[in-house]
């Protein structure tokens, strides 16, 4: 048995002899309560004397470097049989602002104790509500938010309940056992997507509904999911009905033509086009695209659910287990379940940073192993829309991939829970991550990412 799954079930196991020698030698078992002690003082020590600047934490958050100390798990309890109707009262008792939010808290444990079909059921009485609000004529704007943050709860608290048990199954098996819940989110994220690109759709509304939930981890997942979502219906109003493409043609050569000469060093300067950087050209989404990257972005870190102690704890950095979140999470969607494989590229692929020294992730440990055993084969094209060029190493970067790495790096940067550094403006975060993550560092896409500019200047003009 795995010394983390004897700590993942009880903290203290050390101090109950008769629950660990059976598994573990006395001896290893003595290096792993030292070695605990050691990360715990280290951690603290760490927290003391790291300032509290807002961008340096973000930036070593999402680049890989050591990040700020988090905040500690509460405890979720030890009952049993709890009802699912008292996973209402969880949505809205959030925590007093002397006590500050906390990371999963009692939400994710009742999940947990919920039983595969509860949580099916769940989720099916959550996507019910959110058709019967798209229905009505008279919908008000505070209940679509309130719903649609508490669908997007329910759905990524029941995935990652799920995933984590469907780990430890054979993938025919886990499959089996996730099928419904795959079916569920599904409905669950066109009805979401169907109420986001809707006129009766509040961005402020959302953000205060989900400010009052329970957890910062929770607050998180939230937030990228819609936030991504809603960004990906703007960069498709932009392509359909704007004309961003031309307008962007028009000023390549002037604004981006350099980045993107430093990733593609192969080709003649006369090459680098708009083309070069989208495969087949910049295009609008169909439907079914649409719902296969939301997907993606609604289960994009499932993988911290084998390492959950560590995500949600206080532990010291770690770049292994960091790195371990996306693995995990590709191959779970992958292999454990019947979701799209574009939401497993996703999830494997969103901090792949265009093979940046910061970012990590198996696409640069697939195409290194590529170009080693073809070394006169060259990417000469930047990202694709769909799968198939990504898998056959035509490009190097997936698109809904890059488009999750700016909302994900933004949320961090202007998280209001954390606890240890102060949270950035929107317009401090756009300049930061313009400087950091694009002036002086190859890692975000900057057409991208100016996109992402616009649509956060449109949400400021409605404030």
């Amino acid at each position: 048995m795995q010394v983390r799954a004897l700590y993942q079930n009880n903290r203290a196991f050390w101090n109950h002899q008769e629950q660990w020698e059976y598994y573990l030698d006395r001896t290893l078992a003595e290096s792993v309560h030292e070695r605990l002690q050691t990360l715990r003082e280290e951690a603290a020590a760490r927290a003391a004397s790291r300032p509290a600047d807002a961008a340096e934490s973000a930036e070593s958050e999402q680049s890989g470097d050591p990040p700020v100390k988090k905040d500690p798990e509460t405890d979720t309890g030890d009952k049993s049989g709890e009802d699912v109707e008292e996973l209402a009262e969880v949505r809205d008792g959030s925590p007093t602002a002397a006590e500050g939010p906390n990371n999963f808290g009692d939400t994710y444990g009742k999940y947990k104790k919920l039983e595969q079909d509860e949580r099916v059921g769940l989720l099916k009485r959550t996507t019910e509500r959110l058709n019967e609000l798209a229905l009505r004529d008279d919908t008000d704007q505070e209940e679509v938010a309130s719903a649609l943050v508490e669908a997007t709860q329910d759905a990524t608290m029941a995935n990652r309940a799920m995933l984590l048990e469907a780990l430890r199954l054979g993938n025919d098996q886990a499959k089996a056992y996730t099928q419904q819940m795959v079916i569920e989110t599904h409905k669950m994220v066109k009805s979401t997507i169907r109420l986001v690109d809707s006129e009766v759709y509040n961005d402020e509304l959302v953000r205060a509904v989900v400010e009052k939930s329970n957890g910062t981890v929770v607050q998180h997942m939230t937030r990228v999911f819609l936030s991504g979502l809603e960004f990906l219906l703007h960069y498709n109003r932009e392509v359909m009905t704007r004309g961003i493409a031309n307008r962007i043609r028009v000023r390549f050569a002037r604004d981006y033509k350099d980045f993107y000469r430093t990733l593609l060093p192969h080709l003649h300067e006369d090459y680098v086009s708009l083309e070069h950087v989208f495969l087949g050209g910049m295009k609008a989404l169909n439907e079914v695209e649409i719902n296969k990257f939301a997907t993606g972005f609604l289960v994009h870190d499932v993988g911290k659910a084998e390492d959950i102690e560590y995500h949600e704890g206080d532990a010291g950095y770690d770049r292994e287990t960091v790195e371990r979140h996306v693995k995990i999470g590709y191959r779970a969607v992958m292999e454990k379940t019947s979701y799209p494989r574009e939401a497993a590229l996703i999830t494997g692929y969103h901090h792949e940073y265009y093979g940046h020294p910061a970012g990590y992730g198996y696409f640069r440990e697939f195409l290194d192993a590529y170009k080693e055993a073809n070394p006169a084969a060259t990417q000469d094209y930047i990202m694709s829309y769909t799968m198939e060029p990504l898998i056959d190493y035509q490009v190097l970067a997936y698109f809904p991939a890059k488009m999750l790495e700016i909302v994900d790096v933004f949320d961090s940067l202007t998280d209001p829970n954390r606890r240890y550094r102060s949270p950035l403006s929107p317009e401090d975060a756009i300049a930061m991550i313009r400087q950091q993550f694009v002036v002086e560092n190859r890692k975000i896409d900057p057409i991208l990412f100016n996109l992402f500019e616009e649509f956060y200047e449109t949400k400021w003009s409605r404030r």
